[in-house]
C-alpha cells in the first residue's frame, strides 16, 4: 500500500512540525509556501502553483494565519486541483468549516482540525502533541480523516459544533497565552523583591509544573490552594499593598475567579465575603456562592 500523501500549505513552525511528525507515521508530506525559506530535512519546500502542490494529496491542511484562510482557499478553487477525492482542513482554533466557503463547488469535504497544543520548535512536535487534544470539525468525511490524523500523532480527538469554536478557543489562550503572561508578571514582581533577573524567570516554574501536575490528577476547584482556598484576608491585603496601581485590578479579577472555585471546594460563606472585601468588590456586586 502506498504512503498516503498529504500537502501542508504553510510552512510556519505548525505546519513544518506536523509534516515532520507525519512524515515519521509514514506519510508522504508535500509543505507549499510562497517563498523561498529554510525547512528541516527531510522536508522539501514546493514554490510552484499551489494547484501542483495539492493535485496529488489526499488531504489538504492550511497551516496558515486565520485571516488567510480564506484567501488560499479561493486561489485553491480558482486551480481547480481539488475534487471529490480531496479532504481540506484548515488549523485554525477559532474559525470553523465556513472559512473555506470558496472550496464548496469543489466537492472536496471540508473542515477543521486544531491541535491544542503549542509548537515552539518543529523538530518536537511528535513528542509535544502526543497525549494532546485535538479539536475537530466540518464535513463527515473530513472529520473522520481529523480523527485518523489525530490517532496517527498519538492526540486524542475532540468533536466541537462549529459555533462553540470562539469559547473552546479562549480557553486555549487563557491556558497557552495568558499563563506565559502571567509568568512575565511574576518574574517583574520577583525582580522587584531582590532576585537576580536571570532566577526571575525560573524559580517559579517548578510552582507552575506542580499545579498543572495537580490539574493532571483532579479538579480546578480541588487543586486551588494558596489564601484564597483558605479565606486568608490578611494575606490577600499584603498582596494587594505590595502591587503598584496598575497590577491591582488583575490580582482582584484573578482572585474572583479564584474564589468561584474555593466556594466549590468548600469555603464557607462567610469568609468567601471577607475575601470579595479584602479583594475590593464593592458590596452591590458580591455574588453568593
Amino acid at each position: 500500500m502506498s504512503a498516503p500523501r498529504l500537502a501542508i500549505l504553510g510552512p510556519g513552525r505548525l505546519g513544518q512540525g506536523l509534516g515532520l511528525a507525519l512524515r515519521r507515521r509514514g506519510f508522504a508530506v508535500t509543505l507549499w509556501g510562497r517563498r523561498a525559506r529554510e525547512v528541516p530535512p527531510p522536508l522539501v519546500l514546493s514554490l510552484g502553483p499551489v494547484g501542483d502542490a495539492v493535485s496529488g494529496a489526499e488531504i489538504v491542511l492550511l497551516a496558515v494565519p486565520d485571516d488567510a484562510i480564506t484567501s488560499v482557499a479561493t486561489e485553491l478553487a480558482a486551480s481547480g486541483a481539488l475534487d471529490r477525492r480531496h479532504v481540506v482542513l484548515h488549523l485554525s482554533g477559532l474559525l470553523d468549516r465556513s472559512a473555506l466557503a470558496p472550496l464548496e463547488g469543489s466537492g472536496a469535504a471540508l473542515g477543521s482540525f486544531h491541535p491544542l497544543q503549542t509548537i515552539a520548535d518543529a523538530g518536537t512536535a511528535a513528542e509535544r502533541l502526543r497525549g494532546a487534544y485535538a479539536a475537530v470539525e466540518g464535513d463527515p468525511e473530513a472529520i473522520a480523516a481529523a480523527e485518523r490524523l489525530a490517532a496517527t500523532l498519538r492526540l486524542t480527538p475532540l468533536r466541537l459544533d462549529a459555533g462553540a469554536k470562539a469559547a473552546y478557543h479562549a480557553g486555549a489562550t487563557m491556558v497557552a497565552n495568558y499563563a506565559v503572561a502571567l509568568m512575565g508578571v511574576a518574574s517583574r514582581l520577583a525582580e522587584r523583591a531582590g532576585v537576580a533577573p536571570e532566577l526571575a524567570n525560573r524559580i517559579y516554574l517548578p510552582l507552575l509544573n506542580g499545579a498543572a501536575a495537580n490539574l493532571a490528577e483532579m479538579t480546578p476547584a480541588a487543586a486551588l490552594t494558596g489564601p484564597l482556598r483558605r479565606g486568608d484576608t490578611e494575606t490577600i491585603e499584603a498582596h494587594l499593598a505590595a502591587l503598584e496601581p496598575s497590577e491591582r485590578p488583575l490580582y482582584r479579577e484573578l482572585g474572583l475567579a479564584a474564589l468561584v472555585l474555593a466556594r466549590q471546594s468548600g469555603l464557607d460563606e462567610a469568609a468567601a465575603r471577607r475575601v470579595e472585601r479584602a479583594l475590593g468588590v464593592p458590596a452591590r456586586k458580591r455574588v453568593a456562592g
